[in-house]
């Protein structure tokens, strides 16, 4: 009986030391918040940021404001309460085919004058949107304006891309 008894024993002891010695089970690991691919953009005015996810179109047009100026757009769109657009604008060559008058040129320039002296001292009145209310006003657009046709058509290139790709991206325009 000593025999077992000393044997049992043994047996315990090998079994604590091999016990005390095994790694403790793993933690649970803590949760990641899920990756969420977003299209950035940080302009002059403000960044837009946006989750791919939540993009339904983006598009690009090109229309005339009252026969006197050019605006070159791209309209991002989701199905929030708020819009997006970026523009360029520019006159309209008085030599165009719509045969816009001198009246028109001037109150264009009258128009540009006024923004110029609402701006801060420093800003040009060509690189700020500026909404006259009610008459330019648009409830829930967030608005950028841009210098040139090349950067709305970069604009619409990198928010094409990530939209269709479905990946993360940045543009700063300067």
């Amino acid at each position: 009986m000593k025999y077992v008894t000393t044997t049992l024993a043994a047996l315990c002891v090998c079994h604590l030391l091999a016990f005390a010695q095994s790694p403790s089970p793993p933690a649970s690991p803590t949760p990641t918040p899920p990756h969420i691919p977003m299209w950035r953009c940080d302009l002059p005015g403000g960044t837009y940021e946006v989750a791919i996810r939540a993009i339904l179109s983006v598009s690009t047009h090109e229309y005339i404001v009252d026969g006197a100026a050019r605006v070159t757009e791209m309209n991002i769109d989701t199905p929030g309460s708020l819009a997006v657009r970026f523009y360029y604008i520019e006159p309209v060559i008085s030599s165009s085919p719509l045969g816009i008058g001198q009246s028109t040129l001037d109150k264009v320039k009258e128009l540009a004058e006024e923004a110029g002296e609402r701006a801060s001292a420093g800003d040009q009145p060509w690189q700020k949107v500026v909404k006259n209310y009610p008459t330019t006003t648009h409830a829930h657009t967030i608005e950028y304006r841009l210098d040139s046709k090349d950067q709305v058509q970069n604009l619409f290139n990198s928010a094409d891309q990530a939209f269709r790709l479905n990946q993360d991206t940045d543009i700063k325009v300067q």
